[in-house]
């Protein structure tokens, strides 16, 4: 069967993202820690959508990003909190999403997932990035997508390309599209803060919930507001 790495962070885009090629790829899913908050509870929904979904797993570590990163995500800083009304104002996100931001995090994990695939024959490389997040988030844009394919076809000698189904979907579309493909959205975990429960009011968390919501789906998930 043909191989495809997919970096997962046990998150809602990157589960339904990879559930997507699930039928056609052995999946080789690689989780990073990089000092985040959230990498105990993100670590066990990955581990528990893999098992699921009879993927292999792996844990990167990346201690120099958690030295180096003046994230909230992975420092002393508070996350920002967030309404669904605040998810309109641009400015409000670009400031939330300057907050949580990690140098260059997206450039690194798919660096090593090119490397990675090369190691094991993987053809495919599978990233959660969408349309929404894309706004504030530019290592989520079609551009950027379309930018590190070509580097790969002119810095790696073999024929791998990343995939990205949510490229163009909001998050709304993704939860619809993950009930197509049959992906275990109740196992994901999508908060900053990382504690057992999703906490509600982080921008993550509240992208999440409003998705569910608007399509009246109910989210498995358990949050504390």
């Amino acid at each position: 069967m043909k191989k495809a790495i997919s970096v997962l962070s046990g998150g809602l885009d990157c589960t339904v993202a990879t559930s997507a090629y699930s039928d056609e790829y052995e999946i080789h899913a690689i989780t990073f820690n990089y000092g985040q908050k959230a990498f105990k509870r993100e670590l066990q929904a990955a581990q528990e959508i893999c098992r699921k979904m009879s993927w292999k797993h792996e844990v990167i570590d990346l201690p120099w990003l958690a030295k180096i990163s003046t994230s909230s995500l992975n420092t002393d800083e508070e996350i920002p909190e967030v309404s669904t009304d605040d998810l309109n104002d641009l400015e409000k996100t670009k400031e939330t999403a300057s907050s949580v931001w990690v140098p260059a995090r997206n450039m690194v994990f798919t660096s090593i997932a090119v490397s990675y695939a090369e190691s094991i024959g993987a053809e495919k490389i599978i990233v959660g990035w969408d349309a929404e997040e894309a706004a504030t988030f530019p290592d989520n844009s079609k551009e950027f997508l379309n930018a590190f394919n070509e580097l790969i076809e002119v810095g790696s000698p073999e024929k791998i390309k990343i995939e990205a189904p949510a490229i163009d979907l909001s998050k709304e579309e993704i939860v619809r599209l993950g009930v197509e493909v049959g992906a275990p959205m109740e196992l994901s975990y999508s908060c900053y803060k990382g504690g057992n429960k999703h906490c509600g009011v982080c921008e993550s968390c509240v992208r999440r919930k409003r998705a569910f919501d608007s399509l009246n789906i109910k989210d498995e998930s358990e949050y504390e507001i």
